[in-house]
């Protein structure tokens, strides 16, 4: 599981055995996980975040979407 970043309590990675799936990343936070496809950026799961935390966390995507698209890309190509 790379993890790509940590920026205070959130932790973004993907799973080794994802490559059948379109580019996205996950993110974990206090037990807490979602899931957000990269291209668009989208929210594909959520798993305790509260709306104003998925707010954030979607920002941070979004600013740091250019480092997770090519992390997937040089993981699976």
């Amino acid at each position: 599981m790379p993890v790509i970043l940590r920026v205070g309590p959130y932790r973004f990675f993907f799973y080794s055995n994802e490559s059948g799936e379109p580019p996205h990343i996950h993110v974990r936070a206090a037990g807490n996980e979602a899931k957000f496809w990269l291209v668009p950026i989208k929210l594909a799961f959520n798993y305790g975040f509260s709306n104003p935390e998925l707010n954030s966390v979607a920002k941070l995507i979004q600013e740091y979407h250019p480092t997770f698209l090519q992390a997937w890309n040089d993981y699976f190509a």
